[in-house]
């Protein structure tokens, strides 16, 4: 989600000097720091030995000696996610300068190169038969990396000749990678005049929940003229990737275009399935309803786009500063957990977060988990709305769950991506509970749970509308390129079907879908939102059903990082994600808090 700041000189928001900012000599002191170089040579060093020890000698090892590589493997990896961490944080920060630009390549191109001397480890692995690996795994040293093998192992008949993979690998830098940044820098570079000001995309995208209606509307209408007049670069990057991806695809044998996504987030094809026609099921119950009640509230037919966000006629929101923020989020987590909050409190006693806005970031919040040697670092566009604290609290979450699976080691830390949004949901879900139990304005009350049925269609009816539109726009663009207007049709159709006839859409709107940056960055991505927040939906029910118990068991899920699947975390909250049922009760939750909006009137 994408969310502006303040101006420098908000006195509402204590001005930008006030909001924090991340300093990365954790990782490096600095982009003309001697440590980079050496570090680059000293990873292309031990790359390069680490291959004449092992390149076609794994299955003659010993299960300590194989053990013992995947150490070594593990530490050479960790050296260079350290570098391209830094990288890619020193180039958030600012997309726009050049020699920020020049670095970042620079080092994406060096660690490409470094790793291709490591590339034969995991194909190699891949090529041991199930016999040979799993008498490896009967020693200590490779047991302890088995959620690692097994995840790697799934990939095994998608995998191509070593030639292939190391041509690939080396290409990535001048294929995808350079059309990822020819799309951020792009986005970046975006300037959308309004009453005298330059606004950068975030800026203006705020303002689309400004009660200010006619702020409103002029904001989105510069939007689409702004994106509109960049649709044809926009569009090219667009058909290039899905031609890239085809190709990809094609090659590695994956039936379908979201097959790939579905593989690495370790989850089968028929649970995400389940979860789209489910989601897709209750377009009517859920957004189509909620729009026309909030249509209602407004005294209209329809509702304009630009008030899809917007808030209650009639009800203020007030501006929540910074230490405010903190304080409400860090409160929340201590109530459900101490520990929650004590790991989510060193972001703020130290400068891990980049809070304010300035021209060149990168728009939207992240968290990076970088390496489990440092630590995570959050990225946010905070302007001191209600949606903020909820980002806030959302990302944290996502930065304590990388926090404490980091004892996995590196390999094995990282979570897939549908299990990655389970912390950062349900820290965003003890937020809200917290600010609506402590708001005892009715008026504010009923804001504060609309603002809360919008957060949750925006991630999973919208969401799932966004896998639709990647879906027919990548089986599409099989038979040929696709116009910017044949997208802009493709995005019209998806968005009247999951937002139903409540909204309606001007031409401009066609326009909108140029600006999602996922679907450049991580094709398929967004089901993991739908996923993670009916997941949340479900375990936050479990949790109101009986406390006794449960922080310590989800503790326990977040620290399991990337070993285990989300079959095996959630059988402790006795839930099943395989069970159609599961999806049906979070998506229930949503139609609850739309049922009190409706009694309230």
């Amino acid at each position: 989600m994408t969310h502006p700041t303040f101006a420098p000189d908000d006195p509402a928001a204590g001005g930008n000097a006030a909001l924090p900012a991340w300093d990365l000599k954790d990782l490096y002191p600095g982009r003309d720091s001697a440590q980079i170089e050496q570090d680059l040579a000293a990873a292309e060093r031990d790359a390069m030995r680490f291959s004449e020890r092992y390149q076609g000698r794994l299955a003659g090892l010993s299960g300590e000696a194989f053990g013992e590589a995947v150490a070594l493997y593990e530490r050479i990896e960790e050296s260079l996610a350290r570098l391209t961490s830094f990288a890619d944080l020193t180039y958030a920060g600012n997309q726009s300068d050049p020699e920020i630009g020049r670095f970042y390549q620079t080092v994406q191109e060096r660690v490409n190169a470094v790793s291709t001397h490591t590339l034969f480890f995991s194909l190699e692995i891949n090529r041991l038969d199930e016999a040979t690996l799993a008498a490896k795994l009967a020693a200590p040293a490779a047991a302890r990396y088995a959620a690692w093998l097994r995840d790697l192992r799934a990939f095994r008949d998608h995998q191509l000749s070593d030639d292939m993979e190391k041509l690939l690998h080396e290409k990535y830098v001048a294929g995808r990678a350079a059309w990822t940044r020819l799309f951020d820098e792009t986005m970046a570079g975006l300037r959308f005049p309004l009453d005298g000001k330059e606004l950068t995309s975030a800026e203006a995208l705020h303002l689309l929940s400004d009660p200010d209606p006619a702020l409103r509307r002029q904001s989105a209408k510069v939007i689409g003229e702004v994106l509109g007049r960049n649709i044809r670069t926009f569009a090219l990057i667009t058909n290039t990737l899905a031609k890239d991806k085809e190709i990809d695809d094609k090659w590695r044998r994956y039936p379908r275009p979201i097959s790939a996504r579905n593989l690495m987030n370790r989850v089968e094809d028929e649970v995400v399935e389940a979860l789209i026609g489910s989601v897709r099921a209750a377009f009517p119950r859920i957004s189509h309803r909620y729009y026309a009640l909030k249509a209602r509230w407004f005294g209209v037919a329809q509702l304009d786009y630009w008030d899809r966000n917007a808030p209650l006629p009639k009800v203020s929101e007030p501006t929540i500063a910074w230490p405010q923020a903190r304080a409400t989020v860090l409160d929340a987590y201590a109530r459900f957990s101490p520990e929650l909050a004590a790991v989510g409190r060193r972001f703020f006693d130290n400068p891990w977060i980049d809070a304010g806005v300035r021209p060149g970031k990168a728009p939207g919040a992240f968290a990076h988990p970088t390496v489990p040697s440092a630590h995570p670092y959050l990225l946010l566009n905070y302007q001191g709305k209600t949606r903020d604290v909820m980002t806030l609290a959302h990302e944290l979450g996502h930065g304590v769950h990388q926090v404490l699976a980091g004892v996995q080691g590196h390999l094995q830390a990282d979570t897939p991506l549908t299990l990655a949004e389970t912390a950062s949901v349900f820290g965003e879900m003890l937020t809200f509970r917290a600010l609506l139990d402590a708001e005892k304005d009715p008026a504010r009350r009923k804001a504060m749970l609309a603002g809360k049925v919008e957060d949750m269609i925006n991630t999973v009816v919208r969401q799932i509308a966004f896998v639709e539109f990647e879906r027919r726009v990548h089986d599409e663009r099989r038979q040929g390129e696709m116009t910017p207007d044949r997208l802009g049709e493709i995005w019209f159709d998806v968005q009247r079907e999951s937002l139903g006839p409540a909204l309606r859409f001007d031409e401009e709107y066609r326009h909108y879908w140029s600006y999602i940056p996922h679907f450049i960055h991580s094709p398929f991505y967004v089901y993991a939102y739908a996923f993670g927040d009916c997941l949340v939906n479900s375990l936050y029910a479990a949790y109101q059903r009986n406390a006794a118990g449960f922080a310590a068991r989800y503790m326990d899920l977040l620290r399991a990082g990337g070993t285990l699947r989300h079959k095996e975390l959630l059988a402790p909250f006795g839930l099943d994600a395989a069970d159609p049922q599961f999806w049906n009760g979070g998506l229930s939750v949503i139609a609850g808090f739309i049922d009190e909006l409706e009694a309230l009137g």
